[in-house]
């Protein structure tokens, strides 16, 4: 429950009355504007481009993370033709480290489709961009609405804490849907959606936070029903989460005499889906440590500890075991040799390389 010693109750019709404007709103953006790599400056126009690709990495990601991410894309591939002509294999070792895959498999392949069925230009309507791989409603209503103009509703997480006590929802979400975009699509300013757009998101990250949010400097102090209660912490509400099994199991650190490590590409599709990992078992809530096969054969050292990570479905432990083999080894079927020199340019999620330093002496024990 909210501490009412923080966020004081309103007398009843004091707070709350008014309508909210999306003026009141953009002349707030229009003072207090976030400055983005991504964004464009006032007055100018903005790149698709770099829309999409910022859509693309902040979807389940902070701001403060994509930051570096963005830069080193650009730089790497400064237009949807070069991105496009690029082996995916190298998207996927740029992508490292931001998580959520899936999106730079996608990422690789929209390039590809907007290159050739769009002539390299990213459509400016709604039903094209949705058709393209990779870019849902969310996504579709940003670069819509920021890059083109369209009076399309967006919301994110951001805007959804937003509505919902602008309007004191009492709808769990993910229920509440429909109704804050609805809520979204009124109030929106259709002469400059993409400012009301990228407004609203501000508004989320910087004035109404999820803990102690700063009302007193919101634009739309007094039209908000949720600080007109006290209750501002309280929305949006959420269904509850069910419980999550722990699932577990085990990966094999294999190293040559030479210097090189033994890897194996997972498949496109599931989890982690492209990316490069150390031989391993399945991961499962019943996993028998004892059970797991070594992908070689090899004397193999159980290290102490274990290494944990947590998906968004579940969260993982990992027993570690490594073994040194002489140089010129022949690798399994399915697997390969990189030099350890290379390890850091590989394409290895943030959970492979937990597993290589605790390997390798420097990880979490």
């Amino acid at each position: 429950m909210t501490d009412n010693r923080t966020l004081a109750r309103r007398p009843a019709g004091r707070q709350g009355t008014r309508a909210p404007h999306a003026r009141d709103l953009l002349a707030w953006y229009d003072r207090h504007r976030r400055a983005l790599p991504w964004r464009a400056l006032p007055g100018e126009h903005a790149d698709p481009y770099r829309v999409w690709l910022s859509e693309i990495m902040l979807q389940q990601t902070t701001v403060k993370a994509v930051g570096p991410y963005f830069a080193k894309f650009l730089a790497l591939w400064p237009d949807v033709g070069v991105l496009a002509a690029s082996p995916v294999e190298e998207v996927m070792k740029a992508w490292a480290g931001l998580g959520y895959y899936s999106r730079a498999r996608n990422l690789h392949a929209c390039a590809k489709a907007v290159v050739a069925d769009h002539g390299g230009l990213f459509p400016a309507s709604l039903e094209d961009l949705r058709a393209l791989p990779g870019i849902g409603d969310y996504t579709a209503a940003a670069i819509a609405s920021i890059a083109f103009g369209i009076a399309a509703p967006v919301v994110d997480g951001n805007v959804e804490r937003v509505v919902t006590r602008l309007n004191l929802m009492e709808t769990p979400l993910p229920a509440a849907k429909p109704a804050i975009r609805a809520r979204v699509a009124e109030l929106l300013d259709s002469a400059r959606p993409g400012d009301f757009a990228q407004a609203t998101m501000d508004l989320g990250a910087t004035i109404c936070t999820p803990k102690r949010p700063a009302c007193a400097l919101c634009p739309w102090t007094g039209a908000c029903r949720a600080e007109a209660e006290g209750r501002q912490e309280e929305f949006p509400v959420k269904a509850a989460r069910k419980a999550r099994d722990t699932r577990y199991g085990a990966a094999f650190v294999v190293v040559s005499a030479d210097g090189k490590l033994l890897v194996r590409t997972r498949p496109d599709k599931g989890l982690l889906g492209g990316m490069t990992e150390v031989p391993g078992s399945d991961w499962s809530a019943g996993f028998d440590p004892e059970g797991a096969e070594p992908p070689i054969e090899a004397r193999f050292r159980r290290l102490a500890g274990t290494v944990t990570h947590v998906f968004t479905h579940f969260p993982l432990e990992l027993t570690v075991s490594r073994a040194d083999v002489r140089a010129g080894t022949r690798p399994p079927a399915g697997m390969r040799w990189i030099p350890l020199s290379e390890v850091a340019g590989e394409a290895f999620p943030t959970l492979m390389r937990k597993v290589i330093a605790h390997a390798m002496g420097d990880g979490d024990r």
